[in-house]
């Protein structure tokens, strides 16, 4: 079997999640509803904790980030699986397949960075609210964000070096709807040995040490949390961390599912089921579960449309 380095024009073939031509409309309906629900949704929540200074705080700051990459996430996947559904084309040229395959990696590193970070300021707040002033001030907060950006933007960078050296077949299939890095080794005609280790060392260093910095930090809050008598105080910190606890679980509840439907199973289907609950559902769910558990902002949100039109007549 011949191969070759992919440049140029080469390109992949993407399944989809279904070859059924009858679902192709009910899928583009489904996926662009939950797009535009995830954009909206996240984009209110930015727009809440800026225009307003009672949230210009560290923790309303993460969330403002995580929200941002939420939609930054969503937008890597979606809309090309819906111009590959409203086109019926499957093809996706190789520069754009490492491109979208760098995104996703950036900014689901970036999601894993930030729930840790907000797990670290909720510790310090609730753990150590003397210090918490002094620990996260504006400029450290702001550093702790940079940091992780560079960070993640250097661990992809480093992952699509390597896998633009791989070699493919002509036409090669990926019985994906995107370009995940796991579902594109397994189609490589080179040996993926260095492209493998380099997963599993991220994969420690970046996934399972943060997921461990977040459960010693929620062992702590609990802790402090038990000894506190004043229950306003401990219904609102529940409250807080209660919203971070369930997007953390979420988010590495389907992490690990895409993770074991790729390791464990050869099943394409479940790959493509659990990839959509990660790269789809979790982005559009995050801002209900933070609205709904938090009643600071939700009440920001209520607050919104009269800043909107304050500012409106102001011009």
């Amino acid at each position: 079997m011949t191969t070759q380095n992919h440049t140029g024009e080469s390109s992949f073939l993407l399944l989809g999640l279904s070859d059924d031509p009858q679902l192709q409309p009910m899928l583009c309906g489904i996926f662009l509803s939950m797009y535009l629900i995830t954009v909206l949704g996240n984009l209110l929540i930015i727009l809440a904790i800026t225009s307003d200074p009672l949230f210009h705080t560290p923790m309303y700051f993460f969330l403002s980030n995580l929200s941002f990459v939420d939609v930054c996430f969503s937008t890597t996947t979606i809309p090309k699986m819906l111009v590959n559904i409203q086109t019926q084309r499957k093809d996706i040229f190789y520069p754009e397949c490492l491109t979208q395959g760098y995104f996703f990696l950036v900014f689901a590193g970036m999601d894993n960075f930030l729930l840790t970070v907000m797990a670290y300021d909720h510790f310090v707040a609730i753990c150590h609210p003397l210090n918490y002033p002094l620990s996260m001030n504006a400029h450290f907060s702001g550093l702790l964000v940079l940091v992780s950006w560079l960070i993640i933007f250097c661990i992809s960078l480093i992952h699509v070096l390597l896998m633009k050296k791989l070699t493919f077949s002509p036409g090669t299939t990926i019985p994906h709807f995107f370009c995940e890095l796991a579902q594109v080794l397994q189609v490589a005609s080179s040996d993926t040995l260095i492209n493998d280790i380099s997963i599993y060392v991220a994969t420690v260093l970046f996934c399972v040490f943060p997921a461990l910095g977040i459960f010693f930090s929620y062992r702590q809050i609990l802790s402090s949390l038990m000894k506190l008598s004043n229950m306003a105080s401990k219904h609102k910190a529940f409250s807080t961390c209660g919203s971070h606890f369930c997007v953390v679980s979420l988010f590495y509840e389907t992490g690990l599912g895409v993770y074991l439907s790729s390791a464990v199973s050869s099943s394409a289907h479940r790959s493509k089921m659990a990839s959509v609950l990660y790269t789809v559902v979790t982005p559009m769910l995050n801002p209900f579960i933070y609205t709904l558990r938090n009643q600071d902002v939700m009440g920001a949100l209520r607050k919104l449309p009269g800043r909107v039109v304050s500012c409106l007549d102001g011009l």
